[in-house]
């Protein structure tokens, strides 16, 4: 029988990236991680994965081989998403943040262990800002030099059948094949479609979406008068607005509700507070649950995430992830060359 391709997950966080690889049919070998919090949730998802919880920069491409008893270019497939925050759209309105942060220089990691390692394709996502970064442009040239046909481009998640408006940059390479992405689904998928049929919090007992909230009257009160199904702050009119919000038009996503029919906004680290954007419910007053939220980021519905250092903690973690679907998709195209490759 035909093995199943092997692949290692840099920068895993809670495992949305390994989730998409497992189900597109790849054996995730290992995976590097540096938050604690994110690597005990993979382990709770993610049994038999050889897990690295060390800086990557203090890891090398050797010893993870020697681990995984691979040799240069054995691996079928390396993927990475590294901490995008000092390339992000938001960090980078004041540039010269976004340029000292030093987590930009993490590509340059990917980069050192894709070269020991020599998997025979490659997988990065990052922000759209990464685009304009000489340090893209530079890892991009060296990846090319190394042997790797890649493609590169801007791709929204609701077009890969998650149901969520998500921009990220993607990069597929291989040394085997010229790559593709995945063909584009025809329709969207909504919020109705993935979250319709939950249960209400307090008749669930799955405690992502059964957990106690305490909200101000007066922030109870203004959920109320948000239209349901997509409504804004906006109709509340400018004296009902909280005063921060009179001081400060941007940002007309916060207290706004999501839409049943439409694809949800891009799911964040503060997606269980409806003050960083439109993460109320379409039609209960109330947020996003925990488990709403991670399955509008189409973890499967008994993904398992601790709760034992707060509903936020798991909220930055969720908001963090790669959605599965949208990796799964991709990581199938690379499959056909990198298990059946062309005589």
């Amino acid at each position: 029988m035909r093995r199943k391709p092997r692949a290692v997950d840099l920068f895993c966080g809670a495992g949305g990236l390994s989730e998409g690889l497992r189900q597109a049919g790849y054996d995730v070998i290992g995976a590097v991680e540096i938050d604690a919090l994110a690597c005990r949730t993979y382990k709770l998802n993610h049994h038999g994965v050889k897990l690295w919880e060390i800086d990557i920069t203090q890891l090398n491409g050797r010893a993870m081989m020697e681990a995984l008893r691979l040799e240069p270019g054995d691996l079928d497939l390396l993927a990475a998403c590294p901490p995008c925050e000092g390339f992000s759209r938001i960090r980078t309105k004041n540039g010269a943040r976004g340029i000292r942060d030093p987590r930009n220089d993490l590509i340059f990691d990917t980069l050192r262990i894709i070269r020991s390692m020599r998997p025979k394709s490659i997988m990065l996502e990052n922000v759209p800002g990464l685009a304009k970064n000489k340090r893209y442009t530079a890892f991009c040239d060296k990846l090319e030099s190394l042997g790797y046909h890649i493609k590169w481009d801007i791709l929204n998640t609701a077009d890969y059948a998650v149901p969520q408006r998500r921009r990220r940059l993607v990069l597929v390479g291989s040394t085997i094949g010229k790559p593709e992405f995945a063909a584009k689904v025809v329709g969207h998928k909504t919020v109705r479609d993935t979250i319709g049929n939950l249960r209400h919090p307090e008749q669930s007992r799955d405690v992502l979406q059964n957990y106690s909230t305490r909200r101000s009257k007066k922030i109870e009160d203004l959920f109320k008068r948000i239209p349901r199904d997509g409504g804004s702050r906006a109709a509340l009119g400018f004296e009902d607005q909280l005063p921060c919000h009179k001081r400060f038009e941007g940002f007309w996503d916060v207290y706004g509700r999501m839409s049943w029919d439409k694809p949800a906004p891009t799911i964040t680290a503060g997606c269980i507070n409806p003050s960083k954007g439109r993460f109320l419910h379409p039609s209960e007053n109330r947020a996003i649950t925990l488990r709403e939220a991670a399955m509008l980021q189409t973890f499967p519905r008994r993904y398992r995430f601790l709760l034992d250092q707060g509903r936020y903690s798991v909220a930055s973690l969720i908001g963090n992830a790669l959605p599965p679907e949208f990796i799964r998709r991709h990581a199938l195209m690379l499959k056909e060359i990198a298990s059946f490759p062309k005589r």
